[in-house]
């Protein structure tokens, strides 16, 4: 089975999330879409994000009973920070019947030549990119291993929405129905 791998903190999951994951689950050549939740970005303060099981289950919320799409908590259960080349062979050699590929936005692929073992991801796994209002990227392109999609741009982000909670703003219809509730219940986002 070929397999994206969704990787991010989802703090919290949004439509904006929903419709990349769908749009590569049905658009692509991708059989699944595995939200990766990430413990600990390096590159993010993690006082900033909310516990590891709750962002899990606000993914499972949003995803619903969509097949084609998943939560992973892989990297709960790796070295932290996760660097994404440790994840990508960990789950390599625990599923060597699939077929892993990289999913990522313009804006990461802007500083991909930062990442860990960057070199290593490209050799091993292709990178199916999507695209950001604002953001090219002219280091990548023509990559063999690197797929432009036509995936809808999404202006929507995580950090807007924690910041309109928080200035107690109206989010209900960025999100799942699911996903805002158990936001609203928890208090989540407010101070």
């Amino acid at each position: 089975m070929k397999i994206g791998l969704f990787f991010g903190s989802f703090n919290p999951i949004h439509n904006g999330h929903l419709v990349i994951a769908s749009y590569m689950a049905e658009f692509t050549d991708l059989q699944q879409v595995w939200f990766v939740i990430s413990p600990h970005n390096p590159l993010k303060e993690k006082n900033t994000l909310l516990q590891d099981v709750h962002r899990l289950a606000l993914v499972k919320e949003g995803i619903g009973i969509n097949n084609k799409l998943k939560a992973s908590n892989i990297e709960f259960k790796l070295p932290q920070p996760s660097y994404t080349i440790n994840t990508l062979v960990h789950l390599s050699e625990k599923y060597p019947q699939h077929e892993f590929v990289l999913i990522m936005g313009f804006d990461n692929l802007q500083t991909f030549d930062k990442w860990k073992n960057h070199e290593q991801i490209l050799n091993g796994y292709e990178l199916y990119i999507y695209p950001r209002h604002n953001f090219s990227c002219d280091k990548f392109i023509g990559h063999p291993k690197v797929k432009i999609t036509d995936a809808p741009i999404m202006e929507l982000s995580s950090s807007f929405i924690r910041k309109a909670i928080r200035d107690k703003k109206d989010v209900r219809y960025m999100m799942p129905e699911s996903v805002y509730k158990y936001i609203d219940e928890m208090n989540f986002y407010k101070k």
